[in-house]
């Protein structure tokens, strides 16, 4: 019988935090059914039922462990989300030593694989003599920005935003600076300060799993493996996604009305797990899906002027969110679209033959997601290298059209209109598909079993058998 192979998994707090690196170790235990992973998770407050959810659906070779919550009351108030992650992380680390002290007790732990905001548990490596790796979870492009932000740091006098030309990160498609990383955009505030400390940890890791694929971002995964660049071994190992099922009795609903509608013809439109829009901005957007004819279904959030308000979980009070919809839309709209509130089954809806575009916040896992699926995009983003990936996505790979703001930065119905017929109709929508079909070919053939990011994971599960 052949011999466990022991890791430990730190994620980070949040769920669109601990769905990636759980994904992560779902497909290195399917590949690989001799490892036992130990996932350790920390958490802001109570866990949430969706995280308590997803536990349950991991196989038996991976085991879960919710750290003592941190209180919110512990973090100081109106703090960004991304310092209230890493201040988590941070009055956890006791509880995490605790808990690799344990497990090495009673078994070899041969590496560690940490979330990219939980970078401080990746001390506790050398001490419990394992290989320390981080897990990625955005775009290349992402990380080769912030591996290249110390250097840009010194550079730049300025604030990014301020610079008159396109930031050329090696690799990359040319970045403006107020579309890079949110927390770039203020570099006084702590948000920054500690993002830098993250970026300056990466590079002292045994190596770097990136939730890409070559055929998607060749520039930056090249630029990132360049070994004239002191980084650690890169290793693309997406796309991972992850995979749902539509069970629910509103997951459904949906895909019982989408089995009504004409192949290709439904626009899908949401913004996340966290993402939300000003009461301004809904009513345009509402008003754009009706004045563009087109089918759509809309998973719609309580309006907030704060875009990330539902990200940790905040912003979700018990309001309905249809009711802050304009008056008369559900009713002149009922044959034209599904508005459902909060949440969709998305994974199921990219999939089904009657959607035909996207349009999407941008964040990374939706955008993996998308790719699958084959769904070209209307980019919409909104906060944290959501703008980033927006730009690879327009620009470089072609995929899909991002609708332009008004100098108040709304974006009005009619462009909104004009944004859903380019990419549901006409000559420059069947483009952005024929790309996207492309695409979608090419992560699948990366993910069989002689494709590269499942080779990749083999080469790496062999080395790490060695040391068991």
């Amino acid at each position: 019988m052949a011999k466990t192979t022991h890791i430990a998994v730190i994620a980070g707090p949040g769920f669109t935090h601990l769905v990636p690196i759980l994904q992560f170790s779902k497909r290195l235990v399917h590949l690989h059914p001799h490892f036992h992973v130990t996932c350790i998770i920390p958490s802001l407050g109570s866990p949430p039922s969706a995280s308590k959810t997803i536990l349950e659906t991991l196989p038996s070779n991976i085991t879960s462990t919710f750290l003592p919550p941190v209180s919110p009351k512990d973090l100081p108030q109106g703090v960004a989300n991304e310092v209230q992650m890493q201040l988590t992380v941070t009055h956890s680390l006791p509880s995490i030593h605790q808990t690799l002290k344990s497990l090495t007790s009673d078994t070899t732990l041969v590496a560690m694989v940490v979330d990219s905001f939980a970078f401080e548990a990746l001390d506790f490596a050398q001490e419990f003599n394992m290989l320390s790796y981080v897990y990625f979870p955005a775009a290349a492009t992402t990380l080769s920005v912030l591996m290249h932000l110390p250097m840009l740091d010194e550079e730049t006098s300025c604030e990014y935003r301020d610079l008159p030309h396109p930031i050329q990160v090696p690799g990359c498609v040319p970045l403006h600076g107020r579309d890079l990383y949110t927390p770039t955009q203020d570099r006084t505030n702590l948000v920054y300060k500690l993002l830098l400390d993250r970026v300056k940890r990466y590079r002292f890791v045994d190596g770097i799993f990136i939730n890409s694929f070559l055929e998607m971002e060749e520039g930056p995964i090249t630029a990132l493996k360049d070994e004239k660049r002191g980084y650690p071994t890169m290793y693309p190992v997406g796309p991972i996604v992850q995979t749902g099922t539509g069970n629910s009795e509103r997951g459904l609903e949906c895909l019982t009305w989408l089995d009504k509608q004409e192949d290709g013809s439904v626009l899908y439109v949401s913004f996340g797990s966290g993402g939300t829009l000003s009461q301004e901005q809904m009513n345009e957007l509402a008003h754009g899906l009706e004045l563009s004819k087109h089918k759509f279904l809309w998973a719609v959030r309580a309006p907030n002027d704060v875009a990330n308000a539902a990200y940790l979980g905040g912003g979700e009070k018990c309001v309905d969110p249809l009711e802050f919809l304009p008056c008369g839309f559900l009713e002149r709209t009922k044959e034209q679209g599904m508005v459902v509130p909060s949440w969709a089954p998305q994974v199921q809806i990219l999939s089904h033959g009657s959607v035909g575009g996207f349009l999407t916040h941008c964040g990374w896992n939706s955008t993996l997601e998308s790719v699958l699926q084959g769904v070209p995009l209307i980019t919409w983003p909104l906060f944290a290298e959501q703008k980033m990936n927006a730009v690879v996505l327009t620009e470089s790979l072609k995929v899909g059209v991002r609708p332009k703001a008004n100098e108040k930065g709304l974006v009005e119905r009619d462009e909104i209109g004009d944004v859903v017929k380019r990419l549901m109709e006409g000559v420059e929508g069947v483009k952005f598909r024929n790309r996207m079909k492309e695409l979608k070919e090419a992560a699948t053939n990366t993910l069989k079993e002689d494709g590269a990011s499942t080779q990749t994971l083999y080469q790496l599960a062999n080395k790490w058998k060695s040391l068991a």
